[in-house]
């Protein structure tokens, strides 16, 4: 699988992720297992996880399968601290929660570092200098090798990438942002990759499939009984993307993959992971044969006439301020 460089660093990663969302709680070890071991297999580097997946299952799942089944050397480990299962405060960015947070990741884990930590959101209860010194603080004492954030909107990105810019060598550059994105999905294109793009960032890309709706799946009001909008504590997490907005766009990838004799899956995987400033979507399979889809799509280019169909048929409304005034 070709690698690319997480943001302005030395860092390179396979430019398909694998996620572990599921891991611990709908993803048994034995799935699990299957899942690592392609993904090993065909290349990939890239797993990414967070303290809150399965309650922590997911970190002492992966740590459980580097120790017996895939060398940790091989893999690039990315997690994610600060959220918190707290009704009245979802998100803790304060240092002692964050540096505690990852203390309990690396045992979950089985590992002294971790290759990427992101914060996991915004939390504007804490000053970002705070939450941003836990990443110093990680980097500096070797329990984490890079740094980065996700669900950070574009000002607070801009923000938090020009502080730690602002101290060279003091502080630590943000490798990555973690944000939604995919043909369903393009908020970010607004403000927050702009700004990764002009701070070197990366930008590692969830839900890259629309949540599994630009599979084609759920086309003509389908609903797989193994599938997530099947689900009943994941059904509210696809409900969004069944609308008729979205089924147009799921039309349009569908009439794109059978042109080119691929799947919509591969389409829609290809279009993301292509985009500016894109290092590597995540991808959440829940087996190996649904992986192995996915990794297929290494092989497959876009025809430019292609994505420029796609970025037509799924266009947000970006007008003032981000196009310049005088335009409108």
């Amino acid at each position: 699988m070709e690698q690319r460089h997480l943001g302005r660093t030395g860092l390179r990663v396979s430019r398909i992720g694998l996620g572990t969302l599921t891991w611990g709680r709908d993803t048994d070890e034995h799935d699990a297992a299957d899942l690592l071991k392609t993904f090993w297999e065909a290349g990939g580097t890239l797993v990414d996880t967070a303290d809150v997946y399965g309650d922590g299952e997911a970190e002492y799942l992966l740590g459980k399968l580097m120790a017996g089944l895939v060398p940790r050397r091989d893999l690039v480990i990315s997690t994610k601290a600060g959220s918190v299962p707290d009704p009245d405060r979802r998100f803790n960015g304060s240092r002692g929660h964050l540096l505690s947070a990852l203390d309990a990741s690396l045992e979950r884990l089985g590992t002294d570092h971790v290759d990427v930590w992101h914060v996991h959101a915004y939390d504007p209860t804490t000053p970002l200098e705070e939450t941003l010194q836990a990443l110093d603080i990680a980097v500096g004492s070797g329990r984490a090798r890079y740094a980065g954030v996700s669900n950070f909107c574009g000002w607070q990105l801009a923000k938090a990438g020009t502080w730690q810019l602002a101290a060279p060598g003091a502080r630590t550059r943000l490798a990555s942002t973690q944000m939604e994105y995919s043909l369903l999905q393009r908020g970010v294109e607004r403000e927050v990759l702009p700004a990764a793009i002009d701070l070197g960032i990366g930008l590692l890309p969830s839900s890259p499939l629309g949540r599994g709706v630009l599979t084609g799946k759920y086309r003509n009001d389908a609903l797989p009984p193994d599938s997530r909008g099947a689900s009943e504590h994941l059904a509210p997490f696809v409900a969004p993307y069944l609308d008729e907005t979205a089924g147009r766009i799921v039309d349009a990838v569908s009439t794109a993959a059978d042109g080119l004799a691929v799947t919509p899956l591969q389409v829609a995987l290809a279009w993301v992971r292509d985009r500016p400033g894109v290092t590597a979507p995540i991808v959440g399979a829940r087996n190996a044969q649904q992986l192995t889809a996915a990794l297929s799509v290494e092989a497959l280019s876009l025809p430019d006439e292609i994505c420029r169909a796609l970025d037509d048929v799924s266009a947000p409304v970006h007008r003032y301020p981000d196009h310049d005034w005088s335009t409108l």
